[in-house]
């Protein structure tokens, strides 16, 4: 029995050949990098491509433009509700300009450094970098790369930085409570390893001051749900503070659950409850917290911004800042 051979897979040739332009005009048009090629060719060729069934080969693309159109994002885990949330959007940015993410998870210190010691492999295009472990010149080593971008408060004049602007919101949140009669408080905190979560606490911690609110009781979470929960007894038990104040959502809900009825019908009988990261879960009925966020989507531009265009950072140049408001709820 004779072996049927195989059609011949199209090429970028046949495409130039059918679209009736040359080959780096194709080859322009078919780039997800910003090449110049006018709208008129590029709708040729596109069409050309469609009715050819002709596919994009990345590697060889990839040689070519010396991209590999993947980005990596660094995080310690993803087990914060907020991490949801943002990465869901973040990951379509990333892909409407043409790129894809790998993501790498940093638990830890030594596993920073295990990565180091063994040349991680990555080859990626850029880094953004989520992860409370790494600083920027060690993720540059990491990735061999000078483009990485970071979001943790470990960054040097060599990176470009985007940080939440947190202190407003928090202070909008203290204000809603002292006006509510609010006289003592007591606070549940992330990671004291994150210089971004040491801000947080400062933050807190000032506004209490200014607003007269004695700090009575503090508590270190990890900022899931888990840590609130267990959190709760200590924080809002006997000689329980008129409000208690989360740094994430996630340890909120925890601590909600605990003391669902002290809330009935979600408002507040024995303490006002507020959270952080204005989760899409606290818009529902079930998390109805007063919480503290920033618009996830303009965070996500400012990444994608120094993505596609490196040139838009200089050195030394100071971190975006992300504004932050406070978004009242039942729970206050």
């Amino acid at each position: 029995m004779v072996e049927q051979s195989r059609p011949a897979l199209p090429t970028i040739d046949d495409v130039a050949a059918l679209a009736g332009v040359s080959r780096a005009v194709a080859s322009r048009a078919l780039s997800s990098e910003k090449r110049p090629v006018s709208a008129e060719k590029r709708e040729r060729v596109l069409q050309a491509a469609a009715q050819l069934g002709y596919r994009v080969n990345l590697l060889a693309q990839s040689l070519t433009t010396k991209t590999v159109n993947l980005i990596a994002v660094v995080v310690n885990h993803i087990h914060d509700l907020s991490d949801l949330d943002l990465f869901d959007l973040l990951l379509a940015e990333v892909q409407a300009i043409g790129k894809q993410v790998i993501l790498i998870r940093v638990g830890s210190v030594d596993k920073v450094d295990e990565f180091l010691r063994q040349g991680v492999a990555y080859h990626v295009d850029a880094a953004l970098v989520f992860s409370d472990f790494a600083d920027a010149g060690t993720v540059r080593r990491m990735f061999r790369s000078d483009h990485v971008v970071m979001m943790n408060g470990r960054h040097d004049r060599l990176s470009p930085a985007i940080i939440p602007d947190e202190a407003a919101g928090i202070e909008a949140a203290i204000a809603d409570a002292a006006q509510k009669g609010v006289r003592t408080a007591a606070l549940v905190t992330g990671r004291a390893s994150s210089l971004v979560e040491q801000a947080r606490i400062a933050s807190y911690v000032k506004g209490f001051e200014r607003y007269h609110i004695e700090l009575v009781r503090t508590v270190q979470g990890d900022y899931s749900y888990q840590s609130g929960h267990r959190a709760a007894p200590a924080i809002a038990g006997v000689d329980c503070p008129d409000a208690v104040f989360c740094t994430s959502d996630a340890m909120a809900m925890g601590i909600l659950d605990v003391y669902r009825e002290d809330f009935p019908n979600s408002r507040p009988r024995r303490f006002r409850l507020y959270g952080f990261d204005n989760l899409s879960l606290t818009d529902f009925d079930a998390y109805p917290i007063s919480s503290i966020g920033y618009d996830k989507a303009a965070y996500v531009r400012q990444m994608i911004r120094f993505l596609s265009d490196p040139t838009a950072f200089t050195p030394g140049q100071a971190p975006v800042m992300i504004p932050t408001r406070f978004v009242p709820r039942k729970t206050s």
